[in-house]
Parts: structure tokens; C-alpha cells; sequence
């Protein structure tokens, strides 16, 4: 009977109307927490989450699960312990343009006092304001209506809700709430429901949208966590031992070797336990199978960070000024290895060192957590001795002798770079650390002193240049702070010997532009960008995805790397399609370095669990990543001929918090040519250079100015190797050595020089390259790419599902090839395909079992 149910189950969900475009407005469920979600272009304009408080504002989390019964029938569970209540519901379609929840809560015991809470409604006013008006209060605590006549959605709830607001007068944010004051015994219920007017459509959730058979029936084999399955390891035999070249460097805006090669990194990151944990005899495994996969680089992360246990301090340390002898030496060995197999090291300096009391750092007391250890971000900008502090690890972690190649770090070309600190700005994210009600009185009485100092010098209001969290005066002054620590850390550097490229930190977690010029210290700028399901169906007109914040950070006559780029949640069902897309972007925008963020975090000596930061495992990225090293190592993909420079005026940059979040010259831009930052001259700092514009280069000059026409449903680079329907979350490459197509490729007939696809699968990749560098048609060795879903056990237990991609596939090649099943040892079967016109044909099935196939001699 329960296998009866779950294939009617089936079959209805693969019957549901799919159709619904990303620039279109949707309604959907979330398949987590059971609520609304409006989305329009890959847009949120309207999120709804669960908001509980305890006394004192104390977060009171929720756990939900929404059941799929049928379409458009969903049943919801939830429990809240710490208020003591569950929640169960029953959300139906019940109409074209309406949708209901009956919610029903149940509390054993009452508590108070407690804040309460219910639903938090985040509405986008930033993109949508101009076509919806702002959100309003329905009477009598009845619930919320948002939009004009011809397009409109009202939730209202039955009965009147114990209080409904907009936060602080916020009309971004509106609560309404179920409990207030207190949760009562017993059980209460409401009705809220959506109604919806205009071009507002009720679409499936995620998972029903990704349909297909049970991930029970995929076969849970595919990945070796051992090997790899395909070997690009040649890529890199030329470069054995990394460092072969001479030292990395920087020539205007490029990477290059000292015999003037160009430099061009395709990395990944080796973080916490992977480090210290990994068993001695497994690292040059391990390292063997980083080659065999493309990289060529290899970030060294999380040595310093005190969740990791032995880090660099030893095991259970009592102080942060001594480094461990044990760890250094595994550091060594995996650096060997690395440098063996002709892969570079990128060295991180601080990531998240946490200060002790005997460190004897000044006024430890004010930022101590616990009273015994102190996070040292945004501090070290004005307390000498944190940055005393930094200098002396600086020192003992590089002014040595590698114990295995016998070279001095500063000696060592097979070290490709240095970053200072991780993610710690002043700019941004930690200069709000610092005012007076951060309860850090001589810290902040250092950066008054610092903030007035400027201020006088320039002429510019004091109370709104301590002001950190506007933009304005405070940006220039923060800039500054952050440049002067910046010369500072680097001239320490230098006089330790190094000669290869610094970075100071990194542009991340929604940075706007006018963190840029600090960064500019350094001798490349460093990105940060993660993205979510769906980045191929957002609309540059109304949101931003990843590849638009990573094209931010580029600035005018200088490299960029991209030390951190991921998807997130996971296991996100689309992140198959994330490295040929990055990658492509990556060779397209002209970028330096990029790293795949992560590839463990965990020992490499068994297979470890499903992880956003353990793609060493994971079939869905191993599926693509190869295949991205190859694009972009061997530059199948041009660079823009056609540059765009985005050249604000010096109130613009800091003045303004411009972002790809709100620019949409910036997100257009990105998808069209290559797109740079430039720096304006600013007085107030003499050390910003300002940016000398490429020739021939287009300047935009206002950042809401589209450069796509309005209603656009995709993009063409200008070279016409890359499309990106949005309107489909379609993106396809066409080059003559890779052609590819990823994102809702089902039931699609995708036609490209050489290459068909036409496959069943809803979500898919499937990517034809060719190996020995001729162009694909005249290729006698190809690989196949595949890549799906892939899903660990329930309970995120290993080992990983992966969703077999069905169809057929035709490959224009020469003639006397034959197919082969690359298997998770690197085994070859033989497999049985027909040759006819010029072209290969083949069915791609379940009986596979792999991503990877080879036609080759």
C-alpha cells in the first residue's frame, strides 16, 4: 500500500505544471519551514520566516518539516522548546489565486513573561517599491496587503492575530504575532490566507519542481572518495615542482611567473582537521587525486581557528604566542606534497585566532569572551598590541625552513600568495565594533581619537565620521584606518624576505563598493562570494547572484582572486552547475585565482560526512569541478573583448552604499563584457590612486543604468560563447573546445556546433571537452561531463545518492572512437554507441552509473 501511495505520489508531482518562468511573479511553499515564498526573477520580494522571542528578546528557534501529501497539498509540523509549543498545519491551493494555512498550536504549560512572535514577513522594497507601493496593515489585526490593483497580495489571518507591526516603522519588515507577552496552555488556531491579483502564479515547491524518481532508486556508488575519477593531472606536469617558473608577481593586472608565463589558478581550500588530522601516508594521496581532479592550487585555511583542535597552537592551548612544533611540521609535509605535484600554496596568515589572557594583549579584558579569549577582528585595527601580536606569528609561522624541501618560506616560489587577515574589514562589518556603545571603552577611545584626528585634518563633521554604520565622512576615515594597518603589516612582511603578491583582506558578506580602496593596498584584490539555489534563473534586471558580487571586486589595473566561492544551502539540488558556470564567468571577466571553498574540512583517511565544506566527497560537485579546470586552465573560454568600467565620483563610492544588490548597471554589465571598478581621486586620501581607464573601455557612470533592455529574458556574452536564459535557468557554453548546458536542461532541445543534448532529467549538466587541445570535432579524445542531484542518507549520513542523467546525447567527432564508462577506480568500460553522419549517438541511462564517460581512441 505505502509503495502504491508513493507512486501515485510520483506521478502526480511529475504531471505539475513546471512552466512558470523566473522573470514571472510566483508563489511557492518553502519545503522547510512550510511558509510563503514570492519570488519574481529569482527575487525575493516577499520572504516569510518564523520570528519567537523569550523574555529579553531571547531567540526561541523553530523546527519544522513540511509533508508533500499532493500537489498543492502539503501538511506542516513545528515545535518551538523553548516555549514549550508545537505546531502543526495543513496548507492547500484552494484556487487559482489563493492559498490557505490552518495552523494549529498547542502549548503543555504557559510561560511568562515572553516576548511571543509568529511570522516575520521581509518585503524587498529596495527593487520593488516602484511597482508595489509600500506594504500596509490590514484593520483590526487582521494581517497585511501589499501592491496596486492589478497586482496584489493580501494575507489575512482568522482570527485577528494577538498583535501585528511593522518593526521600528520599518516597512521592510512586518511580525505579526500568535503569542504576546506570554504562551498560553492549550491549544489556539488560525486560518491565514494569501489571496493573489494580477500575474501572480501558484507554483510547486523546490521539490516538486525537481521531481523524478525516489533518490532511494539512485545508486549510491558513484564517487570514489579515494580517486578520481577522471585524470587531468597532465595539466600540471609541466609544472612539476610548482615553483619551476620563479616567483609569482603582478604585472598590471594580471598574474605571471618570473619567466613572464602567465600565471592562472584553479584552486580549492584544505581546512581545520584536513590539515592536522590527515594521517602522514595519506597526504600525497590525497594530493595526487587534487591533481588528477585540475587544481593547481591549494589554500591552507582554519589553521589558526579555535574550533579546530590540535590548530597551529597545539592541542588545548594556553596561549596564542607559541606555535606548535608538531603542527608546523605536518604544514610542512602537506606543502611538500603540494609542491611535488606541481600545485601552488596560497597562505592565509589570520583566519580566526582567538587571543588568551597570557598573550598580554592591552585591554584584553573589554573584548575578553568568557574572560579568557577574545576574538581579535576589527580591534587589531587600533590596539597596537593585537597587531604586535600578528607580527609575531607572522614571523614564526613564515621566517623558517621547510622541514621536508629545505627551503626558506621566503625563498619558496611554490608559495603563490599571503593574505593577512580573513574576512575582517573595518570598512564594513567589524568598525561597529568600536563605538562607544560596544562596551569597549579604551578601544573605542582610540578610534574617537582616530576618527577626530581625521576629521580635523580634512575638515570633515566629527559626529559623522565616527559614524561607522552610515555611509559618508566614516567611509573615508575607515578606509584610511584600514590602509594605514594594511602598510603597516605588508612593510613587516617584506622585511622578512617575501616578494610574492600580499592581499590584506578580502571584499565579502555584502560588502559594498566602498570597502574597495583599503583593499587596494594589497597587490591583488581578494573576493568572497556565495550564492543559493536557482542563481541560474536570477534576473540581473531585479536581483543579484553570485557571479555579480565576484565581478564587483574587480578594480581597474589590478589582479583579483577569489579565494572563497560556494552555494549554499545544502545539499542545494542545482550545485552541479555551479563550476562550469563560475569557471566560464571566472575566464570571461579576465579573473586571476579561483577556490572552490571547500574541499574538506575533516581528515582525508576514510569517507567521511556530507558537508557544504567537504566536496572531496560530495558526486554532485566532483561531477563538474573537473571539467571547470579544464575550461578554465587551458582558457576555453575568451575574455571579454568589451569592457565595462563602473567609474563613480568620489561621493558615489563613499557616499553611496552601492552594491550588485541595488546596481543594476553592475549586474548588467557583468553579463555582457568584463566589468571593473574605478577608483576616484579623493583628497582625504592621497595614497588611493586614481584608476587610469583601460583604452576603449565604456563608462557607466550611473549605477541604476541597464544594459539590457527591459522585459530581457537572457543574456549573450560579448564574445557569444556564454548564454544565460534566466527566464528558463538555462546557461549554456559554446566554445570549440567545450560546449555545455546546465540548469532546467530537461525536456529542452539544446543545439550546439558539435554537440546535441536533449536529456529528460528536470536539473542537469552535461558538458563535451575536448582533451588533447584540438577543437572538439576533430578531438580524439573527449571527455563527457554529467551532473545531478546528489543527496546523502537520511540523516545526512554518507554515503550520497546521485541522480542518474537520462536522455540522449549526440557528439559531433571523428570517426573511430569508442565510448568508454569512466568507474570511480578510473576503470574503463567499454560501451556500446552508434556513428552515423559524423556524429556519435548516445543514450545516456541509469544503467551507466557514472558522470564521466571518454570517446577516445
Amino acid at each position: 500500500m505505502k509503495i502504491t501511495r508513493l507512486i501515485c505520489t510520483l506521478l502526480m508531482l511529475m504531471a505539475l505544471p513546471l512552466n512558470a518562468t523566473a522573470s514571472s511573479w510566483n508563489v511557492s511553499i518553502d519545503d522547510q519551514s512550510g511558509l510563503p515564498v514570492l519570488t519574481m526573477g529569482g527575487a525575493n520580494p516577499v520572504s516569510t520566516s518564523y520570528g519567537f522571542w523569550s523574555a529579553n528578546w531571547a531567540w526561541a528557534g523553530v523546527a519544522s518539516n513540511l509533508r508533500i501529501q499532493a500537489p498543492f497539498s502539503y501538511g506542516l509540523t513545528a515545535t518551538n522548546k523553548a516555549l514549550g509549543f508545537d505546531l502543526s498545519g495543513q496548507i492547500e491551493k484552494t484556487s487559482e489565486r489563493q492559498l490557505t494555512w490552518e495552523l494549529n498550536l498547542s502549548a503543555g504549560r504557559g510561560i511568562k513573561p515572553v516576548i511571543g512572535g509568529g511570522l516575520v514577513f521581509k518585503f524587498d522594497l529596495t527593487n520593488f517599491r516602484a511597482e508595489m507601493g509600500d506594504p500596509e496593515l490590514l484593520p483590526d489585526n487582521r494581517g497585511w496587503a501589499w501592491g496596486k490593483k492589478e497586482q496584489r497580495v493580501e494575507v489575512r489571518f482568522e482570527p485577528a492575530l494577538a498583535s501585528v507591526y511593522f518593526e521600528r516603522g520599518n516597512k521592510a519588515e512586518l511580525r505579526v504575532f500568535f503569542y504576546s507577552g506570554s504562551i498560553e496552555q492549550g491549544r489556539k488556531s488560525y486560518r491565514m490566507t494569501m489571496s493573489l491579483a494580477g500575474d501572480i502564479a501558484i507554483v510547486p515547491t523546490q521539490t516538486e519542481r525537481y521531481g523524478g524518481d525516489a533518490p532511494g532508486s539512485w545508486p549510491n556508488d558513484t564517487l570514489d572518495w579515494k580517486n578520481s575519477p577522471v585524470d587531468l593531472s597532465f595539466l600540471n606536469a609541466a609544472e612539476k615542482p610548482a615553483g619551476k617558473r620563479g616567483f609569482v608577481k603582478t604585472l598590471k593586472d594580471r598574474l605571471v611567473f618570473e619567466d613572464a608565463t602567465q600565471a592562472r589558478f584553479w584552486g580549492t581550500n584544505l581546512t581545520a582537521y584536513t590539515l592536522f588530522n590527515t594521517p602522514r601516508e595519506a597526504v600525497p594521496l590525497a594530493v595526487k587525486r587534487l591533481s588528477a581532479l585540475g587544481f593547481n592550487l591549494v589554500r591552507l585555511h582554519h589553521h589558526d581557528s579555535p574550533w579546530v583542535n590540535p590548530n597551529i597552537f597545539g592541542m588545548n592551548a594556553a596561549d596564542t604566542r607559541t606555535l606548535d612544533q608538531a603542527a608546523l611540521d605536518r604544514l610542512d609535509w602537506w606543502i611538500k606534497c603540494l609542491k611535488d605535484e606541481g600545485i601552488y600554496v596560497w597562505l592565509d596568515l589570520h583566519v580566526m585566532r582567538e587571543l588568551k589572557t597570557p598573550d598580554g594583549i592591552y585591554a584584553f579584558d573589554e573584548i575578553a569572551r568568557n574572560g579568557n579569549a577574545a576574538d581579535l577582528k576589527g580591534y587589531n585595527y587600533v590596539n597596537r598590541s593585537i597587531q604586535s601580536a600578528m607580527k609575531a606569528f607572522n614571523a614564526d609561522y613564515l621566517d623558517r625552513v621547510n622541514a621536508y624541501t629545505g627551503v626558506r618560506y621566503a625563498d619558496e616560489a611554490a608559495i603563490a600568495a599571503l593574505l593577512i587577515t580573513n574576512e575582517n574589514d573595518v570598512t564594513h562589518h567589524f568598525g561597529n565594533s568600536l563605538l562607544p556603545d560596544k562596551n569597549v571603552p579604551k578601544h573605542n577611545a582610540i578610534y574617537m581619537a582616530e576618527a577626530k584626528r581625521f576629521a580635523r585634518s580634512h575638515v570633515l563633521p566629527i559626529d559623522k565620521t565616527w559614524h561607522s554604520w552610515e555611509h559618508g565622512p566614516s567611509k573615508l576615515f575607515l578606509n584610511d584606518l584600514e590602509q594605514r594597518f594594511n602598510v603597516d603589516m605588508i612593510k613587516h612582511l617584506r622585511s622578512l624576505g617575501f616578494r610574492i603578491p600580499i592581499v590584506t583582506t578580502s571584499t565579502w558578506g555584502a560588502n559594498p563598493l566602498s570597502s574597495l580602496p583599503a583593499l587596494t593596498t594589497g597587490d591583488l584584490v581578494d573576493v568572497h562570494a556565495y550564492g543559493g539555489t536557482g542563481e541560474l534563473e536570477k534576473n540581473p534586471l531585479v536581483t543579484s547572484n553570485l557571479t555579480h558580487w565576484l565581478s564587483a571586486g574587480q578594480v581597474v589595473g589590478m589582479p583579483m582572486s577569489v579565494t572563497e566561492w560556494n552555494i549554499s544551502p545544502f545539499p542545494a539540488p542545482d550545485r552541479h552547475a555551479i563550476p562550469l558556470y563560475v569557471a566560464s564567468s571566472a575566464s570571461h571577466q579576465g579573473w586571476d585565482a579561483m577556490m572552490q571553498y571547500a574541499y574538506a574540512q575533516i581528515p582525508l583517511n576514510g569517507p567521511g560526512s556530507p558537508s557544504n565544506w567537504h566536496a572531496y566527497n560530495d558526486p554532485a560537485l566532483i561531477a563538474t569541478l573537473p571539467a571547470a579546470a579544464l575550461l578554465y586552465r587551458q582558457g576555453h573560454v575568451r575574455e571579454a573583448s568589451t569592457t565595462y568600467v563602473y567609474r563613480p565620483s568620489k561621493e558615489q563610492l563613499f557616499y553611496q552604499a552601492t552594491t550588485p544588490a541595488n546596481s543594476v548597471a553592475l549586474r548588467t554589465a557583468a553579463e555582457r563584457g568584463k566589468l571593473l571598478i574605478a577608483m576616484p581621486k579623493t583628497e582625504e586620501l592621497p595614497w588611493l590612486e586614481e584608476s587610469l581607464l583601460p583604452s576603449g573601455a565604456r563608462v557607466i557612470s550611473d549605477p541604476n543604468q541597464s544594459l539590457l533592455a527591459e522585459r530581457a529574458a537572457g543574456a549573450i556574452s560579448d564574445s557569444g560563447e556564454l548564454r544565460r536564459n534566466w527566464d528558463k535557468g538555462v546557461f549554456s557554453i559554446d566554445t570549440p573546445r567545450s560546449q555545455a548546458a546546465m540548469g532546467w536542461v530537461g525536456g529542452e532541445r539544446i543545439v550546439l556546433p558539435n554537440v546535441e543534448i536533449n536529456v529528460t532529467t528536470r536539473n542537469a549538466t552535461v558538458a563535451v571537452q575536448s582533451l588533447d587541445g584540438k577543437l572538439i570535432d576533430k578531438s580524439d579524445d573527449i571527455l563527457i561531463s554529467l551532473g545531478a542531484r546528489a543527496v546523502p542518507e537520511s540523516g545526512n549520513r554518507m554515503p550520497f545518492r546521485a541522480e542518474p542523467v537520462e536522455g540522449n546525447l549526440i557528439v559531433r567527432a571523428p570517426k573511430g572512437l569508442k565510448l568508454y564508462r569512466q568507474g570511480v577506480l578510473q576503470e574503463k568500460k567499454l560501451i556500446p554507441v552508434s556513428y552515423r553522419d559524423g556524429r556519435y549517438f548516445i543514450r545516456l541511462d541509469k544503467s551507466l552509473k557514472t558522470y564521466w564517460l571518454t570517446l577516445r581512441k
